[in-house]
C-alpha cells in the first residue's frame, strides 16, 4: 500500500499523458484553438506537477546540482520563453499544420514544465526554493497576461481556418475561450503552486545549505 501512495502521481501523470496525446485533442487542435489550449495546459498543469511529484517521491532531489538558483531562472526563463514563442501566430500555425513541428511543440512544453514543478517539488535549499516561488508567480503574471490578450484581442490573431470552433464556439469566441483557459487554468494553477511552494518555505526552519551555491 505504501508502494502504491509514494507512486500514484507518477502512474496518474502517465496515464493522462498517454490520454492527451494519443486522444481526440491532437487532431481537434490543428483546427481549434481552444482545444490547443486545452491540450498545452493539460500537459503544463497536470501532467508535469503529477510527474515531478512522482518523481520527487521516488527519491529525484536537485539539491546536490551545483549554482541551482540559475539553473531556476533559466528554467523559468524558458518556460516563458516556450509558452509565448508557441504561441505567436507563425509558430503556432505551423505546429497546427506539420506533424513534426507538433511533436517538438508538445515536448518542449512537457520539458519545461517538468522543469520547473520539479523545481518546486525537489529543490529543497532555501536560495533555490526562494527563486523558485518568484518564479512560479511570474509564470502566474505572464500566462495571465497571454491569456487577457487574448481575451480582449479584438479579431482573430491566428488564421481563421485554425480556429473554426469547437464545444459549439465561432470562431473568434474560441479564441477567447483558449484565452480564458489560459488565465484561468493557466494562471491559476501556478499561482497556486507558488503559494503551496512559499508557505512551506516560510514554515521551514533548517538553515540554507550548499545545493545553490555558485
Amino acid at each position: 500500500m505504501r508502494a502504491i501512495r509514494e507512486s500514484w502521481p507518477l502512474t496518474l501523470g502517465f496515464l493522462l499523458l498517454a490520454g492527451f496525446w494519443l486522444g481526440p485533442l491532437p487532431a481537434m487542435s490543428r483546427t481549434a484553438f481552444s482545444a490547443h489550449m486545452l491540450l498545452h495546459l493539460g500537459i503544463v498543469a497536470l501532467v508535469a506537477p503529477l510527474l515531478a511529484l512522482g518523481l520527487s517521491r521516488a527519491g529525484v532531489q536537485l539539491d546536490g546540482m551545483r549554482n541551482l538558483r540559475g539553473w531556476a531562472i533559466l528554467a523559468f526563463s524558458v518556460e516563458m520563453i516556450v509558452v509565448w514563442g508557441w504561441h505567436a501566430p507563425a509558430l503556432h500555425e505551423a505546429a497546427a499544420r506539420h506533424v513534426s513541428v507538433f511533436v517538438v511543440q508538445q515536448l518542449s512544453f512537457l520539458v519545461a514544465g517538468l522543469a520547473v514543478w520539479l523545481l518546486g517539488f525537489a529543490a529543497r535549499s532555501k536560495a533555490a526554493a526562494s527563486t523558485t516561488v518568484i518564479g512560479f508567480f511570474f509564470s502566474f503574471v505572464h500566462m495571465t497576461m497571454l491569456g487577457m490578450l487574448l481575451i480582449l484581442a479584438p479579431a482573430l490573431i491566428y488564421p481563421a481556418d485554425l480556429c473554426l470552433g469547437a464545444f459549439g464556439f465561432e470562431q473568434l469566441e474560441d479564441q477567447r475561450f483558449g484565452g480564458i483557459l489560459m488565465a484561468a487554468w493557466g494562471g491559476l494553477i501556478y499561482m497556486a503552486g507558488g503559494v503551496v511552494f512559499g508557505t512551506r518555505l516560510l514554515l521551514r526552519d533548517e538553515p540554507d545549505d550548499s545545493g545553490a551555491a555558485a
